[in-house]
């Protein structure tokens, strides 16, 4: 097989990323945009020694879950890559993937008990993050193109709120009408470089951040009056200054234009701060049917202490603490703690304390100082999954039932392989967080043997 090759192939399975796989002489060849059941005339793109990359020339038996992709920047945006199939295809081809590789690891067929999908799955986001620059020399806002810096205009998302997406298209405009500098990742000059705009989907409020390249930001006054006259729900302005050659969109320091900075909104019954620097779930409302399936599987009597590890600004641990009789929560972010007590404080939960500390550190110090048990531990890690040191130590306090909600079924399932050494996987569900992408949270439950 070489590279520019014609073959015509029979797409075999989906991949853990929701492109299509065939095989040709013995070869794995993954092309995007394919569905499983489909033949097609491929062309090949590379080649290595395990594998290879094709694209579709022409699709010569079509799938019957294939649709018509609503979106016009669909092919080049890296926002999506499952708009071309039926959606309830899409939570089937998750449920597979998230099978096939917790049957790789663990040595044994796995199956997922539910899949929590979305009634209405459009216009969920709820934190948009535009990059500004500069394209045939002219601004442009957009998204990223998947895998490069190239911005693809965009002024409609399917998935972005919409209300978000009409106040970035207002700051672009007015950013473009009153000639405000924009950033420019070739000469690292120009002000502008993001827009970020955060809403609260209960209250609709709205949290508008300007990342600024430059300590003043042009015109920054009337910006401000332009946006508040026009728009009542935005309750606060921040400019985020960035400064360094970076791709991490937000820098360190905030400064508040108008407003007090945070906006609030509900999950559940719970209401939650939300600054510039929160991490929050971008899907509230699939964030509502995770948290209360993963509280169902922790099967909560009202006796127990549980710990909420990797807990960020607290919103599991929160949402669980009036079916508990003492909540800890650990997180290595000291904002996000500092986020955490402020959100119990707002709730009026009594029952609930927050420490700053990694994990696999703080955890056995805090359990043996203090002589406490934990009879249910929630972790939820960052996309790594959990530090080797950390599973340890979870396993030596030996609570009776573990909840792992996990955003990436390869480190979720390495890091079952070696709880399983002491606890028995239960249950297992799929939640999909993020409707028309490859991604989705998995709420799996370990009990004690």
């Amino acid at each position: 097989m070489n590279k520019n090759e014609e073959y015509i192939v029979e797409i075999i399975d989906n991949g853990f990323q929701g492109e299509g796989i065939a095989k040709i002489e013995g070869l794995t060849v993954f092309i995007p945009n394919a569905i499983i059941g489909e033949k097609a005339k491929v062309k090949i793109l590379k080649v290595t020694s395990s594998h290879a990359f094709g694209k579709i020339e022409e699709i010569i038996e079509k799938s019957p879950y294939r649709i018509e992709p609503d979106c016009n920047t669909y092919n080049r945006c890296g926002g999506c890559n499952l708009r071309h199939i039926e959606y309830e295809k899409t939570l089937e081809l998750k449920k597979n993937s998230v099978e096939n590789t917790l049957r790789k690891t663990l040595g044994r067929d796995v199956k997922i008990n539910e899949i929590l999908g979305m009634d209405k799955p459009y216009y969920y986001r709820n934190k948009l993050q535009y990059p500004i620059g500069i394209k045939d020399d002219n601004p442009v806002i957009g998204v990223f193109a998947e895998r490069t810096h190239e911005i693809i205009p965009t002024s409609s998302c399917k998935i972005q709120n919409e209300l978000a997406q009409k106040i970035a298209n207002d700051i672009f405009k007015f950013i473009k009408e009153n000639h405000i500098s924009v950033y420019n990742e070739k000469t690292l000059q120009g002000s502008v470089r993001h827009i970020v705009i955060r809403v609260g989907v209960k209250t609709n409020e709205a949290m508008v951040t300007i990342v600024s390249n430059t300590e003043k930001l042009e015109k920054e006054n009337e910006l401000v009056e332009y946006l508040v006259n026009k728009y009542p729900e935005i309750k606060t302005i921040v400019k985020n200054i960035n400064t360094k050659n970076t791709n991490v969109i937000l820098g360190k320091e905030n400064m508040t234009l108008f407003g007090n900075g945070y906006i609030y909104d509900y999950l559940g019954n719970k209401k939650f701060k939300i600054s510039p620097m929160s991490f929050y779930q971008v899907n509230p409302i699939q964030t509502e049917k995770l948290y209360n399936k993963a509280i169902e599987y922790a099967n909560l009597s009202g006796n127990e202490t549980i710990f909420d590890l990797y807990c960020g600004i607290g919103t599991i641990g929160i949402f669980a603490s009036d079916k508990a009789k003492k909540l800890y929560g650990i997180e290595t972010i000291p904002e996000a703690i500092e986020d955490a007590k402020e959100n119990a404080k707002i709730n009026k939960i009594e029952n609930a304390e927050f420490f700053v500390g990694d994990v696999e550190k703080t955890l056995p110090e805090f359990i043996e100082k203090n002589n406490v048990s934990a009879e249910v531990i929630f972790i939820d890690p960052p996309r790594k999954g959990c530090d080797k040191t950390a599973l340890d130590a979870i396993m030596k306090i030996q609570p009776q039932r573990i909840v792992y909600v996990s955003c990436n079924p390869a480190t979720l399932a390495r890091d079952l392989r070696i709880l399983e050494e002491n606890y028995t996987l239960t249950k297992i569900a799929i939640c999909d967080m993020f409707p028309w992408t490859s991604h989705c949270e998995v709420i799996s439950v370990l009990k004690l043997k």
